[in-house]
C-alpha cells in the first residue's frame, strides 16, 4: 500500500471522528447505528482499517453528510493536513475544538481563542 493511500486513509479517518464528534455520538453509538463494534468505529478513525465503499456510504447516511465531505480538497496538502490535525483529532477535547472553532461567528473571538489556547498550551 503506497504511502498516499494511507495518508487518504487517515484522513478520512479523521474527518468521520471530527464528524461523529460534532454531532455528540460516541463510537459506541455509531457502531450500533452501523451495526458493528466500536472498536472497528475506532479502526477505521485512527484509519488502522480501511472504509469499504458501501461501509463509507452508511456512515455518511448515520452522519448526516456526502461522502464527499470525508474526503480532502483537491487544493489541500494531503500530508500536511493529515499530519497537522492528528494531534487535535487524536482527543474527545481537541475534535470538540475543531469543531466548534469554525462555528465562532466573530473573527475577533475566533482570535481570543486561539491566543488563550497558545498560552494555555506554553504554560
Amino acid at each position: 500500500m503506497s504511502r498516499r493511500s494511507q495518508d487518504i486513509d487517515h484522513a478520512v479517518g479523521l474527518r468521520i471522528a471530527s464528524r461523529r464528534s460534532a454531532l455528540g455520538l460516541s463510537q459506541s453509538a455509531l457502531g450500533r447505528e452501523l451495526g458493528i463494534s466500536f472498536q472497528q468505529v475506532q479502526k477505521y478513525e485512527s484509519g488502522t482499517n480501511r472504509v469499504s465503499a458501501s461501509r463509507l456510504h452508511q456512515i455518511a447516511v448515520a452522519l448526516g453528510c456526502s461522502v464527499a465531505e470525508f474526503f480532502p480538497s483537491q487544493h489541500e496538502d494531503q500530508k500536511e493536513g493529515a499530519a497537522g490535525m492528528k494531534p487535535l483529532t487524536a482527543t474527545a477535547e481537541g475534535r470538540a475544538i475543531a469543531a466548534a472553532f469554525p462555528r465562532i461567528p466573530d473573527l475577533a473571538v475566533r482570535h481570543a481563542v486561539s491566543r488563550v489556547a497558545e498560552a494555555l498550551a506554553s504554560a
